[in-house]
């Protein structure tokens, strides 16, 4: 983990103060990227605990769909908590449906997309193909128009294509909704993932770019949640997980964590650990069958870091 490290130490040292919407300053630095190659080893912090089986909690939870803090709190994930109950601005905004709710975050944007098209009514043969690809009508619209619905399972569509078209280079998903952002209780920071699928070498990989990275508490989730998503698609279309690329925009520590990131860059990283993923969970190499309803079976307890050593736990208080 030595390019987080000197990410950390970056930030310090060229990033410049700002404001921000939670009230507490940040140095913050604009643009970077980091790279992590899955075959020599798992991106978990060492010179801190990473909070892995909660991180897992969270993965499985954006699985699934979740839009409640209870559904995270349910797989060991309590970090939504606070989002869902803390924020003034959330707990007053019309959109929230009472304690725990989150509105449509990651989860709901990754599994039920929700799609528009807007068609001429007297479009025959486009309307025809709309309605065979599952759109729905929703409204008459003026200038004779027509609205369309349907609800896009994006992981499965990027499951699907790595299955079927690995040579395809759209295999993508993301959360940026801007007609939805209000009703989130917080809009989404890693919004944007795309898979690239080496075919020959049977290999896979994932870039993922982030708009907003609390460096010292979210990006260490932020990776181990990116390259456990990659070696799960991996297992699911039988390809071995290789590069994780991460490129983060607005990058930042909050003014109250430097004291933690001046301890954490005091310490010396450990060598990084490897990923099993449980046996339940189909290897589709060795079977031969393609089986993507594992997406929603998945349990955390099915990702286990092998030879994990690391530094004690640092805490540090979430800015919300």
């Amino acid at each position: 983990m030595k390019p987080y490290l000197d990410l950390l130490r970056r930030v310090l040292h060229d990033g410049s103060w700002q404001e921000n919407r939670t009230g507490i300053r940040t140095k913050a630095i604009s643009g970077a990227m980091l790279q992590f190659d899955l075959a020599t080893g798992f991106p978990a912090v060492t010179t801190k605990r990473l909070a892995f089986k909660s991180a897992m909690g969270e993965l499985c939870g954006f699985l699934r769909g979740a839009t409640s803090a209870a559904q995270f709190r349910e797989l060991g994930c309590k970090v939504w908590d606070a989002n869902a109950n803390d924020n003034a601005h959330w707990r007053a905004s019309p959109y929230r449906r009472g304690p725990d709710d989150l509105g449509p975050v990651y989860g709901a944007q990754w599994r039920r997309w929700p799609a528009i098209k807007q068609l001429p009514a007297d479009a025959q043969a486009a309307l025809a193909q709309a309605e065979r690809d599952g759109y729905r009508p929703l409204a008459e619209a003026p200038g004779g128009l027509r609205l369309l619905h349907r609800e896009i399972d994006q992981l499965r569509d990027c499951l699907d294509r790595i299955h079927a078209r690995p040579h395809d280079r759209r295999i993508l998903f993301h959360a940026w909704n801007p007609a939805q952002l209000d009703e989130m209780a917080l809009p989404p920071c890693h919004l944007l993932y795309q898979f690239n699928v080496d075919v020959a070498g049977r290999e896979l990989s994932l870039c993922l770019y982030q708009r907003s990275v609390d460096t010292f508490l979210g990006l260490p989730w932020n990776l181990a949640e990116g390259a456990a998503l990659l070696a799960l698609f991996g297992r699911l279309t039988g390809y071995r997980p290789r590069w994780l690329t991460w490129f983060g925009s607005d990058v930042h520590v909050y003014e109250t964590h430097l004291p933690a990131v001046v301890e954490q860059l005091g310490r010396s990283p450990h060598p990084a650990p490897t990923l099993q993923i449980a046996a339940r969970v189909p290897d589709c190499a060795q079977t031969g069958r393609y089986e993507p309803e594992w997406l929603e079976r998945v349990r955390p307890e099915d990702f286990v870091l092998v030879g994990y050593q690391h530094h004690p736990a640092i805490s540090a208080e979430m800015a919300v």
